[in-house]
């Protein structure tokens, strides 16, 4: 059972420069969405990292918010909360499959995503989950959009000298009798 297992959190990182989270929820189960955000506040506020909070609609709704703040805002990371209690119909499968691919894949795209949303079959699940002082998934997801960010930044401006170039860096063109010349 997993619920007596230990685990082992990692310490929250330190950053030397100010750190922005957006934290996008969806309050559908409005109570375990509030203990949700509270987690993540609670850590956030551990690290002393500035937190916006956003709501949406639903599940399916968080990975567009994210993207949007991502491309128009101004943070260094997300965290992604919500609920999806198993049903009687497919739709959970829809909401859990499609939000996490989301995430994820946002994620591989080097967005620090740390994702809190809860996939339960029952109420009593997600309960334990969000609780604050409990099981905090909230709180665990915070903690992860800031350990992305730390590695982040502790490697940006490492580059390899192969494959595709970040942007800004200039490209050495031979050939020229006069020498290189920058393009």
């Amino acid at each position: 059972m997993a619920g007596s297992e230990t685990h082992h959190d990692l310490p929250l990182p330190r950053f030397d420069k100010g750190v922005r989270l957006l934290i996008v929820v969806a309050p559908y189960y409005r109570d375990i969405a509030e203990n949700l955000v509270a987690g993540a506040c609670a850590v956030a506020a551990e690290a002393s990292v500035e937190v916006e909070v956003a709501e949406v609609p639903g599940a399916l709704e968080v990975p567009t918010a994210i993207r949007l703040a991502q491309r128009h805002g101004d943070f260094d990371g997300f965290v992604a909360l919500g609920c999806v209690i198993r049903g009687e119909t497919t739709h959970y499968e829809t909401v859990c499959n499609d939000s996490s691919r989301a995430l994820s894949l946002m994620g591989l795209d080097g967005v620090c995503i740390g994702n809190g949303i809860l996939t339960v079959e029952n109420r009593d699940q997600a309960v334990v989950r969000a609780d604050p002082d409990g099981q905090n998934k909230g709180g665990g997801a915070a903690a992860a959009a800031l350990h992305l960010i730390a590695l982040q930044r502790r490697w940006t401006g490492t580059t390899k000298g192969i494959g595709f170039r970040p942007r800004g860096e200039d490209t050495l063109i031979a050939g020229d009798p006069q020498g290189p010349k920058t393009v």
